[in-house]
C-alpha cells in the first residue's frame, strides 16, 4: 500500500493486536496497512449509514420544489 509514511503509536489490547495479526495474514499485507484498510471500511460503513438516513422535511420540500 505504502512505501514511505509518518509513523505514531497507538495502544491497543492484546487481544486486538492478535486479531489484526491474523487479518494482516490473511490480507498478506502489515499490520499498519491492516488497520487503514479497517479505518477505510468504517468510514465506508458510516457515510453508507448516512445516506440511508430518511430526508428531512426541509430536504424534501427543496427536493419536490418546482424550478420550472
Amino acid at each position: 500500500m505504502r512505501t514511505c509514511m509518518n509513523t505514531t503509536s497507538v495502544r491497543i489490547d492484546v487481544a486486538t493486536h492478535g486479531q489484526l495479526k491474523r487479518l494482516a495474514a490473511e490480507l498478506n499485507t502489515t499490520l499498519g496497512d491492516t488497520v487503514t484498510l479497517a479505518v477505510r471500511a468504517l468510514r465506508q460503513e458510516r457515510v453508507g449509514a448516512d445516506h440511508g438516513t430518511p430526508l428531512r422535511a426541509d430536504e424534501e420540500t427543496w427536493l419536490d420544489a418546482d424550478f420550472g
